[in-house]
């Protein structure tokens, strides 16, 4: 199933990722400094500045981001639906009867687990979905992210890209899929995803094969 407006993984597309997401980290890929990016939007490009924070300061700001940090050749964006702690109530009853609701928790940690292992094939990861900062925020120092966690609250991300979404308790949500940009282009589309769980090792897997092409 292929998104409409996103490329064909073997075709890849200039495509705009928005100068307007909303960053919540407690910690960035950067060991020591705060990574900028440079914005500079034109026709059918967007090229972001901002900052994934710092490893030692918590930060929840306005940040656009769209391609990877000083130092990597890609960016790993994932979009998930919503998570929030153990305990919460769903945001409907018949949640885990959604397709593709659950199983945003698992997925990050996955991505969290394998971050070390993007990191040596030059990929930064990022997760996006249109909960709040305050709740990405939590999410981030609870499950210990060593990567920012955006926001498209507005949905002017999932608008201007035509990402696959659906409703629940009220909310719209991001459909679960990934794009590998690189250069601002998307090289590829992981879409549907299943299981979540597990794509973060999907994921290493395609970078490693780009790697080794090189």
């Amino acid at each position: 199933m292929r998104l409409p407006i996103l490329p064909s993984p073997t075709k890849p597309t200039t495509v705009i990722l928005a100068s307007w997401l909303r960053t919540a980290s407690t910690r960035s890929p950067c060991p020591d400094t705060c990574r900028s990016l440079r914005t500079t939007a034109r026709r059918g490009t967007c090229q972001a500045r901002g900052c994934l924070g710092s490893p030692c300061r918590p930060r929840t700001a306005r940040r656009p981001v769209d391609r990877p940090p000083a130092g990597f050749d890609r960016l790993v964006l994932y979009a998930y639906p919503s998570m929030g702690p153990p305990g919460d109530p769903p945001l409907t009853p018949d949640w885990d009867q959604i397709p593709g609701a659950r199983g945003c928790t698992p997925e990050s940690c996955g991505f969290r687990d394998h971050a070390a292992d993007l990191a040596a094939g030059c990929a930064a990861v990022a997760g996006v979905s249109t909960q709040s900062t305050d709740s990405q925020q939590e999410a981030v120092g609870r499950l210990r992210l060593p990567f920012p966690l955006l926001s498209d609250a507005d949905l002017r991300l999932a608008g201007a890209l035509r990402m696959p979404t659906f409703e629940a308790g009220g909310q719209v949500l991001l459909k679960r899929l990934t794009l590998i940009v690189g250069g601002g282009v998307v090289e590829r589309v992981f879409y549907p995803v299943f299981p979540p769980d597990r794509h973060a090792g999907e994921v290493l897997e395609w970078i490693e094969a780009q790697e080794s092409r090189r």
